[in-house]
């Protein structure tokens, strides 16, 4: 791996770990509920920790399998189409699109999560027969599950990885991104409610989305250079470049004096 795809894993991270005051909102009450959801006596100590665990396992899992499909879907047909800067830039525009969200400025994301409730609402019935969760493998399917669920967020980080277009970084990244939203999930999973009220000030929210901002314009810049050397490159190929006097072809007129001069030499 090169320095850029580390670099895009941080960012994947970063994007995860700044998206925790969404997580909060969105994901907080389910996590909550997944705790409920638990016998009563696994409910608190190192047994609700180790549950909270598994069904974050399975979130993962399903993050790591969507950026692999959204990899192998970017390196095989859409970057060959539309160039890999092209998708640099789109993961950008989602990620400034993502901040303002965050920060409440800005809530367009929304209507594409209510768009893919309808794969939410699909998978019900899986999810109804894996209650109650009494198994910790129940644990990491119903966790899977949770990975489908409807966000803004998340649908900003498969961009990004989508931009990556290769299969196994994708799926780093997607991880990446899950665990940067795994410590606050593990808080809400907890029931540590003062942490929620915390993260869910306008204030410390906006200073996220702001951040996020920033993170999704660095992702887009290598579109605007590349542009912008594409430019200066064009303009030097249509220069004329310069002959020499050894590689200038002869003229006709001067073709004719030369061989008229020939010609007089041989008379004489």
């Amino acid at each position: 791996m090169g320095p850029m795809d580390y670099s895009l894993l941080f960012t994947a991270w970063m994007t995860g770990l700044l998206g925790g005051t969404h997580c909060i909102g969105m994901c907080g009450g389910i996590s909550a509920a997944l705790t409920f959801a638990l016998p009563a006596d696994m409910r608190t100590g190192p047994r609700l920790f180790a549950y909270q665990l598994a069904y974050n396992f399975g979130r993962l899992l399903t993050y790591g399998f969507l950026g692999v499909l959204v990899g192998l879907l970017g390196q095989h047909l859409i970057a060959p189409l539309a160039g890999m800067m092209w998708l640099r830039l789109l993961a950008g525009l989602f990620m400034v699109a993502m901040g303002l969200y965050l920060a409440g400025w800005w809530n367009g994301l929304a209507r594409l999560e209510r768009i893919g409730g309808g794969v939410w609402r699909f998978m019900e019935p899986l999810r109804k027969h894996l209650f109650p969760v009494n198994h910790p493998l129940k644990a990491v399917l119903v966790g899977s599950a949770w990975g489908f669920l409807p966000c803004g967020l998340v649908y900003s980080a498969l961009t990004l990885s989508l931009a990556r277009s290769d299969a196994m970084m994708s799926g780093l990244m997607m991880v990446a991104f899950g665990l940067g939203t795994l410590p606050f999930l593990l808080l809400t999973g907890t029931l540590a409610s003062g942490a929620r009220q915390l993260l869910q000030r306008p204030g410390v929210r906006q200073g996220a989305g702001l951040l996020v901002i920033v993170f999704g314009i660095w992702t887009a810049m290598p579109f605007f250079k590349g542009h912008e050397h594409a430019q200066h490159t064009g303009h030097g190929q249509h220069a004329a470049p310069e002959q020499t006097p050894a590689s200038t072809p002869a003229s006709p007129a001067s073709s004719e004096d030369a061989q008229m001069d020939m010609h007089s030499h041989h008379h004489h």
